[in-house]
């Protein structure tokens, strides 16, 4: 009776996932061959990420939007690209290897090519810079 107890208990309870720090908003700089570009990253608890990338021209801001999923095994990060600027594109896996991370930093490289990234948390109201701040 005492087994069958606890199997109802544990059923009924909702279990809840362990959160990453990786979930969050992450601003970043830099891109291979452009160094001005700019990204902020949402990471939520469920799986899934929001990107806004942003490059500066001529001080005007090229945004475009990237959805889809994020998982982590071990320190290898893997995003699932599902939609570019609302649309949905053919499903596209990029690999990262995260290279060190801390609640406030983190530093990965993209695996195809070896750049590597670096990104800082930022609070919830954070908001790309403007390119006239940044060009």
């Amino acid at each position: 009776m005492r087994k069958l107890l606890f199997c109802a208990l544990l059923f009924a309870t909702p279990v809840q996932a362990a959160e990453s720090w990786y979930v969050g908003r992450w601003f970043g700089s830099g891109q291979p061959g452009d160094k001005s570009q700019m990204w902020l990253e949402t990471g939520t608890a469920d799986g899934k990420f929001h990107v806004q990338h942003r490059a500066c021209r001529m001080g005007k801001a090229i945004d475009s939007i990237q959805d889809g999923t994020w998982s982590l095994a071990g320190d290898m990060l893997t995003v699932r690209i599902v939609q570019v600027d609302g649309a949905a594109v053919q499903p596209r896996a990029d690999v990262y290897r995260i290279l060190k991370h801390d609640a406030g930093t983190q530093t990965y490289r993209y695996e195809p090519t070896g750049f590597v990234y670096n990104s800082r948390k930022v609070d919830g109201k954070f908001q790309l810079p403007p390119c006239d701040l940044s060009s």
